[in-house]
């Protein structure tokens, strides 16, 4: 499982940014407001990323920033929005604009954002307002700490569990379990082994 490719930017495009890492260059799809924070062609850049597999495709999705593809995530539990469609949103609207939109209930302000109809705007609100907010200092720590195991977080998404929940729940073990020293010096094909029973039985409760 990926979580972020880190190499040289060799093409920018509408929705799309190439990166070469070691020979393999990957054609990614990004929002446009990606295309405007990530750095020009030729710099070294780190993208995280999502993969779509199924049995008809495979598709690479790409954000600048962590945050950025929680926000993605959040808008694939839209019914009806799907990962063009949730590219497409958020190429034409912000963070905390769109935040703002959907904490106010507006539901014509959000049909003025390119790809949302009328019924979309209301699903969206209805499942996503008041859950999209600016991480806290604590919470980009926290975030930051749990990247070393996003393959459990990951793990944990696809059996069902709520990303967010998922990412808290593996930092909180992960700092925890930090102070044993058996566990540092452990490979970390065994940390992450460790992190995940712990998860599964914290999260079942």
């Amino acid at each position: 499982m990926f979580n972020s490719l880190s190499g040289t930017i060799t093409g920018k495009f509408p929705q799309k940014v190439f990166i070469d890492t070691h020979g393999i260059e990957w054609d990614i799809t990004v929002p446009d407001t990606a295309l405007d924070a990530l750095p020009p062609v030729g710099s070294e850049a780190k993208v995280y990323v999502w993969m779509q597999h199924t049995d008809s495709l495979m598709n690479l999705y790409g954000f600048a920033s962590a945050q950025d593809r929680e926000l993605f995530f959040d808008l694939l539990k839209v019914e009806g929005i799907g990962p063009k469609a949730a590219v497409k949103i958020m190429g034409n609207i912000s963070f905390e604009s769109l935040s703002g939109i959907l904490d106010s209930g507006d539901v014509d302000a959000l049909q003025k954002v390119p790809g949302v109809g009328k019924k979309t705007a209301a699903k969206m609100i209805l499942q996503l307002k008041g859950k999209l907010t600016l991480p806290s200092e604590n919470q980009t720590v926290r975030s930051t700490e749990s990247s070393n195991f996003a393959d459990v977080i990951s793990a944990l998404v696809n059996m069902g569990y709520d990303r967010k929940d998922a990412s808290l729940a593996v930092g909180a073990i992960e700092k925890r379990l930090s102070e044993d020293p058996d566990f540092a010096s452990s490979s970390q094909q065994k940390k992450e082994e460790l992190i995940f029973r712990h998860a599964l039985v914290e999260m079942s409760k």
